[in-house]
């Protein structure tokens, strides 16, 4: 005899985000959907909380910049805009470095110095992304666990999502945003991608290179392009046995620098030793820092470079839209498999399948 499978009531139904399960020999129950209402955003008071320095809101805000969302990026160009009045008043420095550098630690120190005599800090850490899955670890406040707790810091990791040059899309826009929140120091941790690092120099005031000693060996690998970006390079980790070659390093480095195009019009790019560990070093990088600011401001390159940036950045902008907008149109990216493919077979030259794409 068979038997009647019960009836649920509107427990034995679980639906959560969208997705409906039932028990066994229901699929015929109409499956439930959920529907996602539009959050409303309230830019003008997430505007007055930032000013008013939340790190909270300002997250919120950097978040919705990110975002790819159409009614998202609205919000959050609105935001921009009606905090662009409070923005420009920070040193920016951007800080690159070999691999094993010591990067974060020396970011870490360097920023706790500054936090504790007064300045408040944000480090923007770009996580590199995987060319494969996407996906990024956003380590970065598990390495700077001291400085994240500190209250004058602001430590936001981003995915560099594939950008050239090793910063995210909207590192520029999430920079601004932290100069509204009363910001004074923006710190830059680039992963370190060689010669596009040139889209690092075109967002800061101050590019510093992190090296370790040895340099006899090194110099042999640097690339001329990337000593030629720097304000200012650190030789790091020169502590206990070490710190006699950090020393020799450090005059290597001075005697190269003379047959160099200096980064910026009128400065000597320096070269100092640092530790960390041992916390010597930090604020005579600091001190270069004011120095370079002072000699930039005197000779008017410092309002000149940021205007230059300004620029740069509305030209990177309409090259992304326009391959953007590229792919968009409908049958685009059809089109160019088809073309890869006869490029391939031989059929077809490069020169020729882009002509045939750009034709109308």
């Amino acid at each position: 005899m068979q038997k009647n499978n019960p009836v649920p009531d509107d427990s034995a139904l679980h639906v959560m985000d969208g997705i409906a399960s039932s028990h066994d020999g229901l699929a015929s129950t109409p499956r439930k959907r959920f529907v996602k209402k539009e959050r409303h955003i309230a830019i003008d008071e997430l505007t007055e909380k930032i000013r008013g320095r939340s790190r909270l809101h300002l997250a919120k805000g950097i978040t919705l910049l990110e975002s790819t969302t159409l009614s998202d990026k609205e919000a959050g160009q609105k935001l921009l805009l009606n905090l662009l009045p409070d923005t420009g008043n920070s040193i920016r420095v951007g800080i690159t470095g070999v691999p094993g550098a010591g990067k974060s630690t020396f970011i870490e120190e360097f920023g706790l110095m500054l936090c504790e005599a007064g300045h408040k800090v944000a480090v923007l850490a770009i996580d590199p992304s995987s060319s494969l899955t996407g996906g990024s670890i956003l380590g970065d406040k598990t390495r700077m666990e001291e400085l994240a707790r500190h209250p004058n810091a602001f430590i936001r990791p981003s995915p560099t999502a594939g950008t050239l040059g090793g910063v995210h899309k909207k590192s520029r826009e999430t920079m601004l945003l932290c100069e509204a929140a009363g910001y004074d120091v923006i710190l830059i941790e680039t992963v370190g991608v060689g010669q596009s690092e040139t889209v690092v120099r075109g967002m800061v005031d101050f590019f510093m290179l992190l090296v370790l000693t040895g340099a006899g060996d090194e110099l042999q690998g640097m690339k001329k392009g990337i000593m030629e970006l720097a304000d200012g390079i650190v030789v790091h980790k020169a502590d206990g046995d070490n710190l006699r070659l950090a020393k020799k390093t450090v005059r290597e480095y001075r005697q190269l620098l003379h047959f160099l195009q200096p980064a910026s019009p009128g400065w000597t790019t320096t070269s100092q030793p640092v530790s960390s560990l041992a916390k010597t070093g930090l604020d005579d990088v600091w001190k270069t820092v004011l120095t370079f600011k002072e000699a930039m401001e005197g000779s008017g390159h410092w309002e000149g470079r940021r205007q230059s940036q300004t620029k740069d950045w509305f030209r990177s902008m309409i090259n992304d839209r326009l391959i953007d907008t590229f792919f968009a149109e409908p049958g685009k990216k059809e089109e160019v498999r088809k073309l890869e493919n006869e490029l391939l077979t031989g059929h077809i030259t490069v020169t020729g399948a882009v002509d045939l794409l750009f034709k109308e």
